[in-house]
């Protein structure tokens, strides 16, 4: 599943894909029921528990190798930072390959501000998949109007930290309250607290899985 720390040292996700989600146009009879059923104990089921009324993929992708082989659906990540940089600098041939198909995709797939990647998979009815680092996937993920979901597993692991100047007498101080605060599990329950308790779409609790529209990348 995926499990980014804010503000922890060590493993983290980094890029997921976002796809749209389309509501069902009909209503939802008890003989259907038990296609829900399936629903939910599937690995859909951290993302769509909470909202029945989400329509299944045309085209599900569950990796990061079944968006590479296909073309109906675009992908693309922000036009400069890490993720961009992760294809472009990446010697493993399938992310070698999503690499070259990026680049010279036209129209390009590249956005400038993560709310435009954001709002391009809003508007593309399930056609385009935007890669971004987990954190701002899973935040995004919890706030209305609760229509994208991530796919798939980690691509890489990655770790964040807190920048101080060289030299400064602050890094030790900080890093060891930083630790501190990890072996206490405040940094779990903060992450909680405000990207599910807090979250609007329902689904609640920090034990993101792994569900068949967005993926990440560490």
């Amino acid at each position: 599943g995926f499990d980014h720390r804010f503000g922890k040292q060590g493993s983290s996700n980094l890029f997921f894909f976002f796809f749209s989600l389309r509501s069902l146009s009909g209503r939802i009879v008890g003989g259907v029921w038990w296609f829900f059923t399936l629903i939910i104990i599937s690995s859909y089921t951290a993302n769509l528990a909470a909202f029945l009324t989400v329509e299944r993929m045309v085209s599900p992708i569950e990796s990061a190798e079944d968006l590479a082989k296909q073309t109906e659906i675009a992908y693309g990540t922000l036009d400069s930072g890490s993720t961009k940089e992760f294809f472009r600098r990446s010697k493993i041939a399938l992310f070698d390959k999503m690499w070259t198909y990026m680049r010279s995709a036209e129209p390009s797939v590249f956005v400038k501000t993560t709310a435009e990647g954001v709002l391009r998979v809003r508007k593309s009815k399930g056609k385009y998949a935007y890669l971004l680092e987990s954190t701002m996937n899973e935040y995004i993920e919890q706030r209305k109007p609760c229509d994208t979901m991530k796919v798939g597993g980690n691509l890489d692991s990655k770790g964040y930290g807190i920048a101080t100047p060289k030299g400064s007498s602050l890094r030790n101080a900080v890093n060891l309250a930083v630790l501190k605060l990890n072996e206490q599990g405040l940094l779990d329950k903060l992450k909680n607290k405000w990207w599910y308790d807090k979250g609007e779409c329902g689904s609640g609790g920090g034990d993101s899985k792994v569900s068949p529209s967005q993926q990440s990348h560490g």
